[in-house]
């Protein structure tokens, strides 16, 4: 592990660590901890503030998992232009938006933070796993559901995409990276999946038109 892999993923999680669900609920006179399902994540954003605040902090959530694996990559910091350094970003984004350091350690679940960082370092993942997403909620409704089947997609993805073509720069660790995200995805809604097997998981209805 070297000196610039420590930076960048300590870089990812002081990024990952800045709580836009907490900044943007406050800014309109909400605490997020206290409704919904306490989670200050995009998602009971939009439930318990509206539309337009979710898909802010979800935006914001998504760029941050960006910035974490392509920030080294910019001139001005002069750290390195090895785009592999991003699979250390990514971790550290995930992990800092889950233990923010500037909210208590309260954060969400990661999937937005993790899909940005995805962006960065496995894109062609990242559409298949949004393509896993958005079939899988039109079809149940269940954000939980959906997160979860994008979780499962990636290992899959990078092995069919990496660990069995020809690529040989850091084709192992995108295939493990992808296992650890899934992994920390079922990990994190696993209180979702208590309440999925007891029917009681939120679902989005879809609203009748009058």
């Amino acid at each position: 592990m070297s000196v610039e892999s420590i930076a960048v993923a300590l870089v990812g999680y002081l990024l990952g660590s800045i709580p836009f669900g907490v900044i943007v609920a406050k800014r309109s006179g909400v605490d997020i901890y206290s409704v919904g399902s306490g989670n200050p994540g995009a998602t009971n954003v939009l439930r318990e503030i509206g539309k337009p605040a979710g898909y802010l902090v979800f935006s914001l959530d998504f760029i941050k998992g960006i910035l974490a694996t392509t920030w080294f990559m910019v001139p001005i910091f002069s750290v390195s232009g090895d785009a592999t350094l991003g699979l250390w970003g990514l971790p550290g984004a995930v992990l800092g938006h889950t233990y923010p350091l500037f909210a208590k350690f309260r954060g969400g679940k990661g999937v937005a933070t993790a899909m940005g960082g995805l962006l960065g370092v496995m894109p062609g993942c990242l559409l298949i796993g949004l393509v896993s997403w958005g079939v899988i909620f039109y079809t149940t409704r269940y954000v939980a559901v959906a997160s979860i089947g994008f979780g499962l997609s990636l290992p899959v993805c990078a092995f069919v995409a990496y660990w069995s073509s020809d690529e040989s720069t850091g084709q192992g660790a995108k295939l493990f990276l992808a296992t650890v995200v899934m992994a920390w995805i079922i990990w994190r809604h696993r209180s979702n999946l208590v309440r999925l097997r007891e029917g009681t998981e939120n679902r989005f209805e879809r609203k009748r038109k009058h």
